[in-house]
């Protein structure tokens, strides 16, 4: 009888390490694409609300954060010491795309670590061609902060460093409140460090849940979202993307690499795939026993997700991953590239305060009244020259409990001796305001109106006085 001599084990092979070049030149590439378009659209309304608030005094915030916004108070503090070095456009969007750059740099180490250096290196580029980046990458609102933070957790959890997990959890639900919606996905890696991971992630949750408990309280702030039904899970990948046809292509693809990563390493392939697909669920779910809240841009984390399983689905193919990553990144970028154009259009973000500016044609004693009370901080920011004259107006200060600013309600003796007033208004010429029926009562008729190329956008209206 022969015997059989077992052969030893080969040792596994150890893990590639992240070159030193790589995240640093995704962050540069990443934060490059995001700052090209931080200059050349104006800020729009909620932008605004980012100036109204973050101008203030850190007491004035505060009374502020107890009427409206209040779980936006850590990214308005934020802004507050960051606009003490100025307020123009580029440098209020810069923090942004500068976030966009970390998420990139640590999602080429993430991806490395979940499946090798090509996945990561991959997804770095196809991020950089979602249409979504070079919107969120330019905006000041903390929605990019949100989705470098995420970022930054599954690159904790999966280093097992546990202090960091624990402080980006906390940087989680600082940035936005309903980017813990992703949290759910992580508890897929539960098993073998349950006690530590539970541990980290509960003492990382407790600013969300000091913010969520404001949010609750001023949920009346948030009444004009709609209720959605589950139909508007149907455009989540556009959403996710910034644009349909990329966003559905890579959807399918990053389901492949769901597939891929699943089989590969079924915890981490659970918990990505998660990362994409619970938090637009969650949210729904939210709104359905809570109260509405399902809005597209709070689902902005789910964008590295996205690209970071669709990389993964071309860094499986044999010795072609290199050229598949390069075609999926060049054609994404290509047939997003009509989406990459119009954010970067003056009008890109769909208010352009300018263009409502220049379609007033003055002459002496013009009046002005707007249709929503905040839209002054645009105006006030973006005026040059000589503006109409601000008749219901008190004060210059903004209200201590909101972004609108206090008013006169007689709009008929406001406008007494004026022979014409200009409105101007956040909507399409068809809004029904309450402004437009005191304006006639007090005497004027409509002569013209202009709305801006795109909804919601700008109306301007010009009323003169009957007879």
């Amino acid at each position: 009888m022969t015997a059989t001599i077992a052969r030893p084990e080969s040792p596994p092979l150890p893990p590639v390490s992240t070159p030193w070049w790589a995240p640093p030149t995704a962050a540069i590439v990443a934060f490059a694409v995001a700052l090209s378009g931080s200059g050349s659209s104006t800020l729009n309304g909620d932008e605004l609300a980012t100036l109204s608030a973050a101008r203030r005094s850190i007491a004035g915030m505060w009374e502020l954060a107890q009427h409206i916004d209040g779980h936006f108070l850590p990214y308005y503090l934020f802004m507050h010491f960051w606009m003490k070095a100025g307020t123009a456009e580029l440098w209020l969007r810069l923090p942004s795309a500068l976030a966009i750059g970390v998420a990139a740099a640590f999602l080429v180490c993430l991806g490395r670590r979940v499946h090798s250096l090509s996945a990561g290196l991959a997804a770095a580029a196809l991020l950089c061609a979602l249409p979504s980046v070079s919107y969120y990458g330019a905006f000041a609102r903390p929605y990019a902060f949100a989705a470098a933070a995420v970022t930054i957790s599954f690159w904790a959890l999966h280093r097992s460093r546990w202090v960091s997990y624990a402080a980006s959890v906390a940087l989680v639900g600082c940035t936005h409140l309903f980017a813990v919606l992703v949290l759910p996905a992580q508890l897929a890696l539960l098993r073998g460090r349950t006690k530590t991971m539970v541990l980290a992630m509960a003492a990382g949750f407790v600013p969300a849940a000091v913010l969520g408990l404001i949010g609750y309280g001023e949920r009346h702030a948030i009444s004009w979202i709609p209720q959605r039904g589950p139909d508007v899970l149907l455009k989540f990948p556009k959403m996710a993307a910034g644009a349909e046809g990329v966003g559905i292509a890579l959807f399918a693809v990053a389901l492949a690499g769901a597939f891929v990563l699943i089989r590969r390493d079924t915890r981490w392939g659970l918990a990505v795939t998660g990362w994409l697909l619970l938090p637009p669920v969650l949210l729904l779910a939210v709104s359905h026993l809570v109260t509405p809240v399902y809005v597209d841009r709070y689902l902005f984390v789910t964008a590295p997700a996205l690209v970071l399983l669709a990389a993964i689905a071309v860094a499986e193919l044999p010795r072609l991953a290199v050229p598949a990553a390069v075609a999926l990144a060049v054609g994404a970028a290509a047939l997003a590239f009509p989406q990459h154009l119009d954010v970067r259009e003056r009008n890109g973000r769909f208010e352009d305060v300018p263009w409502a500016i220049g379609r007033m044609k003055l002459e002496p004693g013009d009046a002005i009244v707007y249709g929503q009370s905040s839209l002054r901080t645009g105006f006030d920011y973006y005026a040059t020259n000589a503006m109409p004259d601000d008749v219901l107006r008190m004060g210059n200060a903004p209200a201590t409990d909101s972004f609108g600013y206090p008013e006169r309600a007689d709009v008929s003796v406001a406008l007494r001796g004026r022979d014409r007033v200009w409105l101007v208004w956040r909507g399409a010429k068809s809004a029904d305001l309450p402004q437009h029926g005191r304006v006639r009562q007090a005497g004027f008729a409509l002569v013209r109106a202009w709305h801006s190329a795109d909804i919601p956008g700008l109306t301007v209206a010009l009323y003169t006085r009957k007879g």
